[in-house]
């Protein structure tokens, strides 16, 4: 059992207004992220050959990404503690919507263009969803609910959305700037509507809070990875969220090149990727309230690990495809699970974060690495460094048991909300 299934035999309570309210705000920016990043990954193949990019060219394009998500994350936690969680995701969502834009028009001048619309979108990326993931938490403490499986799911189901769009502007030829941009606009009406749902302060140290400036500080930052349970959980979420980078960055290319399929069937194949980490995601709640979080991440894992074997080691494409869907599975609850356990602290800001952190260097480290030994090996034997990670995290999950309730947590959000 979780600790937020510890409610009442007649059920949870009814949910306090600003905790829903902020609960719907998230569930669209996480939406808006997903739209944005399938849009991105699902016309991987088409930028790839309009600036004319190799494999290993494409993956130091792709580390823009990477740079600009790293510098977000590791400045993300000190920026909320200083002006709070909502203006930190409306930050980092003005990056990456101008970064969108950014790669759409920019990508008829060739890779550096592409290569800074990247390092925007990233930069947004890393500032927001460590915010964005902090709400959770919070919202998490405040309802006795688990939460995070669930709005982590709308981004996959924004990843649905995207990736359904470009498959269809790709069959229509609808040029890559028209579609980028018009997915920008679209994106930045919605979340202008919903962030002022979000609670002010999520996350803010009080000016007038004892040793301010030591929580606020690097070495704050640092201290937290004494705790081996932080060390545990932060190698977890670094496999487990290079395991579905690895999905999004290349699993297009992936079946192009890896499998001799056309473009357009490996946007179909993201696209399926993308529908089975929405279902896994929207099925978390319930699976953490019937198992707990240790068996749901290992199972978790050992699914992901299945799914990932068969599409590096079969040679059927139907029943690569087909793995696809258990990749997705099992991709979907590890990031998740992860920070929902990095809350149960008595200080979830930092640690929320620091795991973030280790998590979001699997999207530093995996596109160049990746890329690199996929020009050298090709891209599906490349994978097997994937396939050890996910095995790792596996063994490790114990790491996630459920710790003490988080009551004090409850009552802030209330003070915080509004």
């Amino acid at each position: 059992m979780t600790s937020q299934a510890s409610l009442s035999p007649l059920g949870p309570p009814p949910l306090p207004p600003q905790v829903r309210r902020a609960r719907g705000a998230a569930f669209i920016f996480m939406l808006s992220a997903g739209v944005t990043a399938a849009s991105l990954f699902v016309r991987t193949p088409a930028l790839r050959d309009l600036i004319q990019a190799s494999i290993a060219e494409m993956g130091l394009v792709l580390f823009g990404l990477s740079v600009g998500s790293m510098a977000g994350i590791l400045s993300s936690s000190a920026i909320v503690r200083a002006i709070g969680a909502r203006r930190v995701v409306a930050l980092g969502s003005a990056f990456f919507v101008l970064g969108l834009a950014t790669v759409g028009v920019l990508a008829v001048s060739g890779s550096a263009g592409v290569f800074a619309g990247l390092v925007m979108v990233g930069l947004g990326f890393g500032l927001s969803e460590i915010a964005i993931n902090l709400e959770g938490a919070a919202m998490e403490a405040a309802s006795g609910r688990t939460m995070l499986t669930t709005i982590h799911g709308f981004f996959s189901l924004g990843s649905v959305l995207g990736a359904g769009t470009g498959i269809a502007m790709t069959q229509l030829g609808v040029p890559i700037t028209a579609h980028l941009c018009t997915v920008a606009v679209l994106c930045a009406i919605a979340l202008a509507l919903a962030l002022p749902r979000l609670p002010r302060a999520t996350g803010r140290t009080p000016a007038d809070a004892p040793n301010r400036a030591d929580r606020s500080g690097w070495r704050a930052q640092l201290a937290v990875w004494k705790q081996p349970r932080i060390v545990l959980l932060g190698i977890v979420v670094l496999c487990l969220a290079l395991a579905e980078g690895s999905a999004s960055d290349w699993l297009p290319l992936l079946m192009v090149d890896g499998h001799g399929t056309s473009p357009t069937a490996g946007s179909i194949v993201f696209t399926a990727f993308a529908v089975a980490g929405t279902i896994g995601r929207f099925l978390g709640a319930p699976l953490l309230a019937r198992f707990g979080r240790v068996t749901v991440l290992r199972a978790s894992a050992l699914v992901l690990a299945t799914g990932i074997a068969f599409v590096i080691f079969s040679d059927n494409i139907l029943i690569a495809g087909g793995a696809v869907l258990l990749w997705g599975l099992g991709a979907a609850l590890g990031f998740p699970v992860t920070l929902s356990a990095a809350g149960d602290s008595e200080d979830p800001t930092t640690t929320v974060s620091a795991v973030a952190t280790a998590g979001y260097t699997a999207f530093l480290v995996g596109p160049p690495l990746l890329g690199f030994l996929g020009e050298h090996l090709g891209l599906r034997p490349a994978m097997t460094v994937v396939l050890a990670a996910v095995l790792i995290a596996a063994t490790l999950a114990t790491a996630a048991r459920v710790r003490s309730p988080r009551r004090s947590s409850r009552l802030a959000f209330s003070r915080r909300a509004g």
